[in-house]
């Protein structure tokens, strides 16, 4: 069975009050087995975090950010990537992911193609040295240049560089999740696991529209804007099924995460994600 973990991006600005010890810490009082970090600096001192919590409350690290270029918070492989292999050693991690392409690589199918194929011969040496690089999808990997999704450019031109898998993200770009983990089996090797709902129309939008104080356009943009990320089990994804094909699929971890908490504390929605998954066998 996939390793429970925890993106660790839910619970960044506690990562900057007080460390990364400390939220490992609490990831481990979760009972959650592992951490992805993701949009917090790379510094000396987190990695030894890392390394230390690992030691102490046996919270492994599934993976860490990285980017080509330098501008990110993680690692930039153009001039940081011997650092980045040390880095997944120290921590035992097996896996980098890259969050997002360049906007400017969602334009076009050449420019889609231009950027994986920037990307495959770091993936092709961080895969010498024992490390998988992924991609992380988003909706907007569902775009299909002449009939060929992202996500087929990706996997075509960059073969070494397989799937960090978001389900709520590929549900969200119009493609069933289950039809992508069965269509991508074998490359899907992390997973966020981010549920979908959709929140209740505001009886206010609605007073306001039907007194004529809101045009169509108004109101719509509040129609279309209803979809939001939801604690695992407090949405319409059907995890039962989802899990066991995404390892069925490659996954060897399972990655807690929600975007937005919608001003509840990300531990309160850490917690129901994580009973809920406990709930059905996990």
């Amino acid at each position: 069975m996939p390793v429970l973990g925890l993106q660790l991006m839910m619970l960044k600005d506690q990562i900057n009050e007080k460390g990364m010890y400390e939220v490992l810490r609490q990831v481990r009082e979760l009972d959650i087995d592992a951490v992805e970090v993701s949009q917090v600096e790379m510094t000396d001192e987190l990695i030894e975090d890392l390394v230390r919590g690992r030691a102490d409350f046996g919270v492994e690290t599934a993976a860490m950010s990285a980017s080509i270029a330098p501008g990110g918070n993680g690692f930039a492989l153009e001039t940081e990537f011997d650092r980045a292999v040390d880095a997944c050693r120290r921590t035992g991690s097996r896996f980098l992911r890259i969050g997002m392409m360049p906007f400017s690589a969602m334009t076009s199918k050449q420019a889609c193609e231009e950027w994986a194929a920037s990307v495959e011969p770091y993936a092709a040496r961080l895969a010498e040295q024992g490390v998988t690089l992924c991609y992380h999808n988003h909706h907007v990997d569902l775009i299909q240049f002449e009939g060929e999704r992202i996500f087929d450019i990706v996997r075509r031109v960059a073969p070494s560089l397989l799937f960090e898998v978001d389900l709520h993200w590929v549900q969200r770009g119009g493609m069933a999740p289950l039809d992508m983990l069965k269509a991508y089996s074998g490359a899907c090797k992390l997973i966020h696991v981010k549920d979908f709902r959709i929140a209740p129309l505001p009886a206010e939008t609605v007073e306001r529209f039907e007194a004529q104080d809101m045009d169509m356009t108004e109101f719509y943009s509040v129609f279309l804007s209803l979809a939001q990320f939801a604690e695992v089990g407090q949405g319409n994804m059907n995890w039962p099924e989802l899990l066991p094909a995404a390892e069925e699929a490659g996954a060897e971890y399972f990655l807690i995460e929600q975007d937005d908490t919608y001003g509840r504390d990300p531990i309160d929605c850490i917690r129901e994600s994580r009973e809920y998954l406990a709930s059905i066998g996990y």
